[in-house]
C-alpha cells in the first residue's frame, strides 16, 4: 500500500523518482522535483494518504502514523551518487537480505535496467560514512 501511494503521489507531483527503499516504519526516496517546496508537499501527501489508509485498516481514526521527515537537497554529484548507492543497499542495512531480492526497493530495477556504466559508477561510491539518521 505504501509503495503504491508513493508511486502515485510521485506521478501526481511530477517527481522524477530515481531510487527508493520502503519499509513498514520508514522510507527513502531520491528524485528530482520541478520546483522548490514540491518535496515537502509530496511528503505531506504521502504521509497523509498512507496514514489515513492505515488508520482505516486498523480502525484507529486519527492515530499519528508518521513522526518525522527529513529532506536533504543534494547539490553535489558525489553526494547524489553515494546516496543512490546507500538507498539501493538499505534493505541489507535493516536486515532484509540482498537488496536485489527486496521487493520494495529500486535496487533490482536499477541493476537490471540501468545503464551498465552508470550502475557501476554508483556502486563504486562509498556510503558508510554518510551522516543519515536511519536507525529505525
Amino acid at each position: 500500500m505504501l509503495q503504491s501511494t508513493i508511486f502515485e503521489t510521485c506521478l501526481e507531483f511530477e517527481f522524477e523518482l530515481q531510487a527508493w527503499a520502503i519499509f513498514a516504519n520508514h522510507f527513502h526516496l531520491i528524485g528530482f522535483s520541478k520546483e522548490d517546496g514540491d518535496v515537502q508537499k509530496l511528503s505531506n501527501k504521502i504521509h497523509g494518504v498512507s496514514a489515513r489508509k492505515l488508520n482505516f485498516l486498523d480502525e484507529q481514526q486519527g492515530r499519528k502514523v508518521w513522526f518525522q521527515m527529513r529532506d536533504t537537497r543534494l547539490t553535489f554529484e558525489n553526494s547524489y551518487l553515494a546516496r543512490l548507492n546507500y538507498v539501493h543497499n538499505n534493505p541489507a542495512k535493516h536486515g532484509f537480505g540482498a537488496p536485489l531480492n527486496y521487493p520494495f526497493c529500486s535496487a533490482h530495477w536499477f541493476e537490471t535496467k540501468g545503464d551498465r556504466a552508470f550502475v557501476e559508477t554508483v556502486k563504486s561510491f562509498k556510503y558508510d560514512e554518510l551522516e543519515i539518521d536511519d536507525d529505525f
